[in-house]
This record gives C-alpha cells, sequence and structure tokens, in this order.
C-alpha cells in the first residue's frame, strides 16, 4: 500500500499532477482514485461532505498511513499573490458553531518547514465579496471548502494530515475562474509541490 494518501477536489486540480508522476487511473467509480507505489489520489469533489465521503473511501479502500489535501484556497487580504503556495497551520469552520461553546471549531494541521504557514477557514460557500473577505479575515488568512472536512476525516481514522494550499484569487482579482483560466497555479509549483510530498511521505 502507498504510504500517502492525498485528497484533491477535482481533475483541473490535478492534472498536473497527475502527469508528472505519471499516476495510472485504479478506480473509476463511485471516485475517480489514482496512484503509484508511493502515494494513492482521490479526487473527492468540490465542498465539505464530497471531501469528507471522499477522503473515507481512500481511508477505507487503501488503508493510507497519512493524508494529506492539496488544491486552491482564495485569500482574505493582499498581503498574499496569485499562485503562492501555503500549508495551513490551523483550520476553522466559520459556518459551523460548536452547540456547547458557540465558537468555530479549530483544527491543527501537520506542518513542515518551507512553505508560509497560515490560518485556512473551510466553508461551504466561497467569500463573493470584498465585506466577506474582510470579515473572514478576523478569523482566518485563506478560505477554502475542503481543508476541515480532509483533517477530521483523518483524525477519526487515527491519521495525521496536512493541508497544502495554492492561492487562486485575492481581494484585488477575485475572479477565481479568469485566474485559473490565465494563471493555472500548480504546474509552476509543481517542484516545490513534488518535494513537500516528499518530505511528508518521510516526516
Amino acid at each position: 500500500m502507498a504510504r500517502l494518501g492525498l485528497v484533491m477536489a477535482t481533475e483541473l486540480e490535478a492534472g498536473p499532477l497527475i502527469a508528472a508522476l505519471d499516476l495510472r487511473l485504479l478506480q473509476n467509480r463511485p471516485y475517480r482514485i489514482y496512484g503509484n507505489t508511493a502515494l494513492t489520489l482521490v479526487i473527492s469533489g468540490i465542498g465539505k461532505a464530497h471531501a469528507a465521503a471522499g477522503t473515507a473511501h481512500l481511508i477505507e479502500r487503501h488503508a493510507p498511513e497519512l493524508i494529506a489535501n492539496l488544491g486552491v484556497a482564495g485569500a482574505l487580504s493582499d498581503s498574499f499573490s496569485l499562485g503562492e503556495l501555503c500549508q495551513a497551520a490551523s483550520v476553522t469552520e466559520p459556518d459551523r458553531l460548536d452547540v456547547f461553546t458557540n465558537q468555530s471549531p479549530e483544527f491543527t494541521p501537520a506542518t513542515l518547514s518551507g512553505p508560509r504557514q497560515v490560518r485556512l477557514a473551510t466553508m461551504d460557500r466561497p467569500a463573493r465579496t470584498a465585506a466577506e473577505r474582510a470579515e473572514l479575515a478576523e478569523l482566518a488568512e485563506l478560505i477554502d471548502m475542503e481543508g476541515a472536512a480532509v483533517i477530521q476525516t483523518a483524525a477519526t481514522y487515527g491519521l495525521s494530515c496536512h493541508l497544502i494550499k495554492l492561492v487562486s484569487d485575492t481581494p484585488e482579482q477575485p475572479d477565481l475562474k479568469a485566474n485559473l483560466t490565465k494563471n493555472p497555479s500548480l504546474p509552476g509549483h509543481l517542484p516545490r509541490i513534488l518535494t513537500l510530498l516528499e518530505q511528508i511521505q518521510l516526516a
């Protein structure tokens, strides 16, 4: 079994990595899963429910020893550049409150030296307006739609989890679709991402 289980939301994000590592298709349904001897990659779909279910399926079927989530995230301030590679040092869910504390739950991913460490917020909808970004910036620096779900599912199975994010949009450049079309960020960072994945496997 491959040591690392990798969770990505879409084929658009995962395509360059699949090609670079020459991953072969292991399974088509209910999730597309690719792999080699070092890692197994699941395409989970977008959002927390899809991410949690895809992560659980990957763990149940392929028994990785640790989990990583790689994908895009939006910046909540102008201190980030498009395509910047980051790793979450904490992750919270602003759209879910603990029934006892009335606070958003917070989780601590595993981290490595290297990429900028950030506070991540995971929500089931993107922050579309400047006002939404400004409000969320009090809690986090980046926002995504999968990270918190992946780390909680990994923890359920007793596995550590890394959350690796590429900045896809910022307050000054908020058009996610246009940004990804004009300047897809993952290919430019492939060498660093491959090195980081190797470090995670050796940690």
